[in-house]
């Protein structure tokens, strides 16, 4: 799981707006996947923004259907109960994002995993609702055992697993899900806009003005919510994953919901946020999510080879440090 941390909502809101009347923007809110979203475009003449929030909803809807862990007959929730060996046929959206999820577990070298769902269960971070509190290692090693893809198949629309496996979509689903609204819009003939689905960002064109649409990234501070940088973004999609608001302590230690799908415990390093800026805002999220995983220095010299564009905030006794890719540098706003 992740948490998403790229936006603070209503700071999103105002840097978006702040050079221009409101009536030459529309601006739609509601919610899904547990958190909010927001919708902003240029005043257009082709369409009402109350035709716009409803075919949202009705698309929202149906990516909760394909892919929740928190509804019983979701497709992919049917797909975990199901007891091994078992084959599925599945829509095409379910079946894209599976797709992106086993290429990018392989580019990631396994750190991306979306079976990863029994350890993040197990260490109360996931949708059974369990006590936050430091498994046994006998937990531990049973949890291990039933994660991995390689029992996991996926030919056209069919998806199989030849051992019990529980998949958990929330480092992508959300990103896909923006990227879904994206094209949404572009069918509506909506040639710029801001979508936003819990903290994962997507833009196209400029605001009013011919002025880049401008996002705050959060600074990963638990004591307070602050911005961290501001960057001002064209044509492309973007996802930030932190540490330091899902966490839980016990006897002064501080356990991260970022789960390490090769120790099997929470990370510890001193990467305290990722953000990636991609065309893709499920790629976006994903690599997000497993480039935390990772720690800094592997998930550095893992976005130079790769010409990944990220943004690494790490811990230091004095605060925080930052390093940008090269790839990065040309969003930062001055």
């Amino acid at each position: 799981m992740k948490l998403v941390l790229l936006l603070l909502l209503t700071q999103c809101l105002f840097l978006s707006a702040c050079t221009f009347s409101s009536d030459e923007i529309e601006k739609i809110q509601g919610r899904t996947m547990g958190t909010g979203y927001s919708v902003l475009w240029p005043e257009t003449e082709n369409v009402t923004p109350s035709t716009v929030q409803e075919k949202i909803k009705q698309l929202l809807i149906r990516i909760n259907a394909q892919m929740s862990t928190y509804q019983e007959d979701s497709e992919l929730s049917l797909f975990n109960s199901a007891s091994a060996p078992y084959t599925q046929s599945i829509s095409p959206q379910f079946a894209q994002v599976i797709d992106l999820s086993l290429s990018l577990n392989r580019l990631t070298h396994g750190y991306f995993d979306i079976s990863v769902g029994p350890l993040v269960n197990l260490w109360g971070f996931g949708p059974d609702e369990k006590s936050l509190q430091v498994p046994s290692a006998k937990q531990i090693e049973r949890a291990r055992g039933k994660i991995g893809l390689e029992s996991i198949k996926l030919v056209d629309l069919a998806l199989s697993k030849q051992r019990q496996r529980y998949l958990d979509l929330s480092a992508i689903a959300k990103g896909f899900a923006v990227d879904q609204v994206a094209q949404l819009l572009e069918e509506l003939n909506i040639t710029s806009y801001l979508v936003e689905i819990g903290g994962e960002i997507r833009v196209k064109g400029q605001k009013p003005g011919n002025q880049a649409w401008k996002v705050a990234v959060e600074a990963p501070d638990i004591h307070e919510r602050r911005v961290q940088k501001v960057l001002a973004l064209q044509d492309v999609a973007m996802a930030t994953s932190g540490d330091y608001r899902n966490y839980f302590e016990e006897n002064g230690q501080r356990y991260s919901h970022s789960i390490d799908p090769f120790t099997a415990k929470p990370v510890k390093h001193q990467l305290a946020s990722v953000t990636i800026i991609d065309e893709s805002c499920a790629r976006a999220d994903a690599l997000a999510t497993a480039m935390l995983v990772m720690g800094e220095e592997k998930a550095v010299t893992f976005a130079r080879q790769e010409n990944i564009r990220g943004y690494f905030i790490m811990r230091t006794e004095n605060g925080f440090i930052e390093h940008l890719t090269p790839a990065f540098e040309r969003w930062v706003n001055p």
